[in-house]
């Protein structure tokens, strides 16, 4: 029995649950990846640390993950996707229930480096995993789906994090957290089917370096690699910063209504699904260009002194990252050859990633000598920089016919 676009009854099932699966999968991994993020002024005050040092508990999962997606998304080639993605939620989430036992910083930090190479295997393969199973078939669609999840995730683990870090200390917001990632995962393990369209790779090395060389050299990719770097970036700044920044004079949230602020990821909720759909109806480019310009509207807004201006900037900035982020990892999915998919996935969140961890970094610093303004500026030449990138990749490289599948040629502008 045939159903709408000549989907059988089956077909339109199974996407649903791809759909489904990967949405609570996403969830999983962001609100484990950043379950310490609402909780570093606790963390702070427990250990007797700097905001800089302390940051460190949120780097060094993104590095973790960073350093792990290329051999991670290269192993899905050869053993599957489903069984890397699976393993490494389920290794993800029994670190996350283990971390709020161990009252020992350096300790903390080496499992949160564990951790983000743990949930690198579900990061750095999804986008892989939808573009062979779905065949192209409304990937932008089905792409901000996955992204939208990203969003709860990270909402949902910030906020109760937050919440709960306020009454339970440090351990309390980790626990709650962990309690949320495992309901989730059981739901992921339980919905994803195995794929059925995926070409295996045996396990030769030189091939599937060659696919790695080609992701990494392929001018058409280098600009959704630079929005991941440079947009990931100026995003884990500010939410890193945000905290401390409410807590203290002259705002002086306290810390229980400062998680409330986390809220903003709901804009990301909304933005990177439409993105998806306008992506798939006018093209990516406009599409990504114009979330770049919304998130830096965003920032702008937020370099005023009132507190609800601060959370409107902070909507709209979160807003415009998700939606630039939401085509720019569909992109990568659509130009990268079948065979190097895996790959190209990888050196997508090997940027997003590694922009997050140097991102956070660079920004703390800066908002420790320049304030609140200085940051922005910062942050603000990153966002340009990363159109420029967008606007090269137009004059360089128009159209990738061969590359994209038949239903979206004509989408690209």
């Amino acid at each position: 029995m045939l159903t709408f676009d000549g989907m059988s009854t089956a077909e339109v099932s199974r996407l649903r649950r791809i759909r489904l699966a990967l949405l609570v999968g996403a969830l999983a991994l962001f609100a484990l990846l950043y379950a310490p993020q609402p909780v570093l002024p606790q963390f702070a005050a427990a250990f007797s640390l700097a905001p800089g040092t302390v940051a460190l508990l949120v780097s060094a999962g993104t590095l973790g993950l960073a350093v792990s997606a290329i051999p991670l998304g290269t192993l899905s080639e050869v053993v599957g996707r489903r069984r890397v993605m699976v393993t490494a939620l389920l290794i993800a989430e029994v670190i996350g229930v283990a971390l709020p036992f161990l009252p020992n910083f350096p300790l903390l930090v080496a499992l949160r480096l564990v951790q983000g190479a743990a949930v690198a295997g579900l990061a750095a393969v999804a986008a892989a995993y939808l573009a062979d199973e779905t065949g192209g078939r409304d990937l932008g669609t089905t792409m901000g789906l996955y992204v939208a999840g990203t969003t709860i995730g990270g909402m949902s683990g910030r906020l109760l994090g937050g919440i709960a870090g306020d009454y339970g200390g440090w351990t309390g917001g980790l626990t709650a957290v962990a309690v949320l990632a495992g309901i989730c995962t059981v739901l992921f393990v339980l919905l994803l089917p195995t794929e059925r369209h995926q070409q295996r790779q045996h396990f030769r090395l030189r091939p599937l370096l060659d696919g790695v060389r080609a992701a990494a050299t392929d001018p058409g990719l280098r600009a959704p690699f630079a929005v991941a770097a440079l947009g990931m970036g100026s995003f884990v700044a500010v939410y890193n910063v945000l905290g401390f920044r409410l807590i203290a004079p002259p705002l002086s949230v306290p810390p229980a209504l400062a998680a409330l602020a986390f809220l903003a990821y709901a804009a990301g909720t909304v933005t990177s699904a439409l993105a998806g759909r306008f992506a798939d109806r006018f093209g990516r480019r406009p599409v990504l260009l114009t979330g770049l310009g919304v998130a830096l509207a965003g920032l702008a807004l937020m370099l005023a002194g009132n507190l609800v201006v601060i959370l409107l900037g902070l909507v709209v900035f979160t807003g415009g990252f998700f939606a630039a982020h939401s085509v720019a990892s569909g992109w990568v999915g659509v130009l990268a050859a079948p065979s190097a998919r895996g790959q190209a996935s990888a050196m997508y969140q090997f940027a997003y990633y590694g922009g997050s961890s140097v991102g956070g970094v660079l920004g703390g610093t800066a908002y420790a000598h320049w304030g609140w303004p200085g940051m922005s500026l910062v942050l603000a030449c990153w966002l340009a920089l990363a159109g420029v990138a967008v606007l090269r990749a137009r004059r360089a490289r128009p159209q990738q016919p061969v590359r994209q599948p038949v239903d979206q040629v004509a989408s690209e502008s």
